[in-house]
């Protein structure tokens, strides 16, 4: 005799009822057990069921900005620092890995909204730009372009800076341009020599189109990810921190007003000039931990931020540093 459990579900197909759970559930309002009890499953079913259902895609779970851009600490960054926005996530009793992932998904969701047709995208790399890439929903908003405005690294990071643009154009069904070459040659003459080059000369003028710029602002501390990825040794570090240094952005170091510092590097890199980052119509930048506040209010200062992204806990701070 065949069980009326297995008549039930043997109607719907696998597929099938992955579908018909997360709609029971998202789109109904019933419970796991009203669940399991409808179609006559266990509740542990209904729970693979609904994971499932978030590992396919099937699911968009989304909160409305408006609850983190109306937080009273988003409301007064904004008053501060003359901020267009802020997206401020609650991290009170997370421990600090948790508070970035926080942050990271936080922005990933925030960020399609910032978009629009037509905009040209620079993005900068490091790991907390790669997280927002791989929390980032696929969806597609039409004549978008992405920039890569760094060059590649020999580094030991997953997060480089082609992996960072490649995968949100994925993720946002965009045109991506990346910047094929190093970041940082051996000698001035050498970085001259290849800017000068047809193709690259080309790419670095196309990176000077981009109108939004979505980035996030290291430390110069010595376990930096600019030491790290080979961009600066820990002695070239310690002659910046030496000049004012307070905040690594795309590559480049910048004082405690955010102004670019000239050094032994400048003339050896590979990126986008820093004053072509101030006054675009978007600056998006995501800080994650309290380790970041003196470099994100250097960021602040220097104009090259109009929307931020960060916890209560690093947004408190800032306010307190200021």
């Amino acid at each position: 005799m065949v069980s009326t459990k297995r008549r039930t579900t043997g109607r719907i197909s696998g597929e099938n009822v992955v579908i018909e759970v997360a709609w029971m559930y998202y789109q109904e309002g019933l419970n796991q057990k009203e669940i399991a009890d409808r179609l006559e499953i266990s509740r542990a079913t209904v729970v693979n069921y609904l994971q499932e259902a978030r590992e396919r895609g099937h699911i968009r779970i989304t909160l409305h900005a408006r609850a983190f851009t109306t937080h009273r600490a988003a409301v007064e960054l904004c008053k501060r620092f003359g901020l267009t926005a802020a997206y401020v996530i609650p991290d009170e009793g997370a421990d600090a890995e948790t508070g970035f992932y926080r942050v990271a998904h936080g922005a990933a969701q925030w960020l399609p909204e910032l978009l629009e047709s037509g905009d040209r995208l620079g993005v900068a790399w490091g790991r907390t730009i790669y997280e927002l890439t791989q929390a980032a929903e696929e969806t597609r908003i039409d004549d978008l372009t992405v920039l890569q405005l760094v060059g590649s690294m020999a580094t030991p990071y997953g997060f480089t800076a082609e992996a960072c643009s490649t995968r949100l154009a994925q993720r946002l069904g965009a045109r991506c341009f990346n910047l094929h070459a190093p970041a940082i040659l051996s000698s001035a003459a050498l970085a001259e020599a290849l800017r000068a080059e047809p193709i690259i000369h080309n790419q670095l003028a196309r990176l000077e189109t981009c109108n939004k710029f979505l980035f996030s602002v290291g430390t110069c501390l010595p376990d930096s990810h600019v030491v790290g990825s080979g961009l600066a040794t820990l002695e070239e570090l310690e002659w910046y921190v030496a000049q004012g240094a307070t905040g690594v952005l795309c590559g480049r170091f910048i004082d405690a007003g955010g102004q670019a510092i000239a050094g032994p590097l400048e003339d050896r890199m590979i990126g986008i000039p820093l004053d072509r980052l101030v006054g675009l119509d978007q600056g998006i930048l995501v800080t994650p931990g309290t380790d970041k506040v003196a470099a994100s209010l250097a960021a602040i200062r220097g104009g090259y931020v109009t929307h931020l992204v960060t916890s209560l806990s690093v947004a408190d701070a800032l306010l307190a540093a200021d």
